[in-house]
């Protein structure tokens, strides 16, 4: 009997907060590819510091996100990844379309892991964190789905079923507001007026584009969303096992975004499970998500929301897998 193809691969994200690897055993078997995590970290670099507002990268950003690229080549090193483009994916979101000095992230990167970075586009963005995040709700929730990814530098807003619908990537990101507004500690209600006003203007935007009331199902991926369901869930510590496929009414979640916005940068330092990176922009973040929640549960009368572990880097590596076994990616 033929023994079915095993690949290992390895997907990097590199945002406009953190940099994260995903090395994984994937399972060709007729087309379809099936995910094994071997190892996955992350690691807050906050590359887009300053970048809104310069338009280009701080050099103490790239030192850092450079520090920890080359963590992953040894990652890499350790787990016996193959070196090259069809093992080895690393793409650059956000804050790298934006900066004038991007080359110098891709050059450093060329330098240490031997691949060819990608800047990709929001639509490619939301095209990956859609196939990522959607390929166990197939069955077992009703599409078409809408899956948000809030990253630091943007948000992607993505429907479909299979395959996508309609897509749109927007400049609302926690980092990105974060900065915008300089929120004090807690933010003021002016700031946070203000804030709002950006958000709700860029969903006008996305939702010309990205028909929210056909969503059946909303998934919340990506740092922003885990960290709220963690605090919904009151966990004592970080657990990806309890976040992911979390399904939580949305009036809890709404609470748990108001809590968060209000509360001062000691106590959310405290939370058990909140990464030191996310400390001071989850405010942020936190209102953006409530923005989208409450307007998908407007247009839909949705009554829960999914969160998922699984985004940009699972349709990565699956990419790369499908890319491996002839099959479009």
């Amino acid at each position: 009997m033929e023994e079915t193809p095993v690949v290992r691969v390895a997907a990097i994200d590199c945002g406009t907060n953190s940099l994260r690897l995903l090395v994984a055993d994937v399972v060709l078997d007729g087309g379809q590819a099936q995910l094994t995590d071997v190892v996955r970290t992350m690691e807050v670099v906050r590359l887009g510091q300053g970048v809104d507002r310069t338009g280009e990268f701080a050099p103490e950003a790239l030192e850092r996100t450079l520090a920890e690229t080359a963590r992953v080549r040894d990652l890499l090193v350790e787990h016996g990844v193959p070196r090259d483009a069809d093992h080895v994916r690393f793409v650059a979101t956000s804050a790298s379309r934006d900066a004038r000095n991007a080359h110098l992230l891709v050059d450093g990167v060329r330098e240490l892991l031997g691949v060819e970075p990608e800047v990709i586009t929001g639509a490619e963005e939301a095209s990956l964190s859609f196939l990522g995040a959607t390929g166990e709700l197939h069955g077992q929730r009703p599409g078409p789905y809408l899956v948000c990814d809030l990253g630091g530098g943007s948000t992607e807003l993505v429907l479909g079923e299979q395959d996508v619908l309609a897509a749109r990537s927007v400049d609302v990101g926690c980092v990105r507001l974060h900065e915008r507004h300089a929120l004090s500690d807690p933010p003021t209600p002016d700031q946070v007026e203000a804030l709002v006003a950006d958000v709700r203007a860029a969903l006008d935007v996305a939702e010309a584009e990205v028909p929210l009331g056909k969503a059946h199902t909303l998934v919340g991926v990506a740092g922003t969303v885990t960290t709220i369901a963690a605090y919904v869930q009151r966990l004592p510590t970080y657990l990806p096992e309890r976040i992911h496929g979390a399904v939580l009414p949305v009036d809890t979640m709404l609470a748990a975004c108001d809590e968060l916005v209000a509360m001062p940068r000691e106590q959310r330092a405290a939370l058990p499970f909140m990464h030191h990176g996310r400390v001071d922009v989850i405010g942020a973040g936190a209102l953006v998500w409530r923005e989208v929640v409450s307007r998908v549960a407007d247009r839909t009368g949705i009554v829960d929301v999914v969160v998922s572990e699984h985004d940009i880097l699972d349709g990565t590596a699956l990419a790369l897998a499908r890319r491996a076994a002839g099959t479009s990616p």
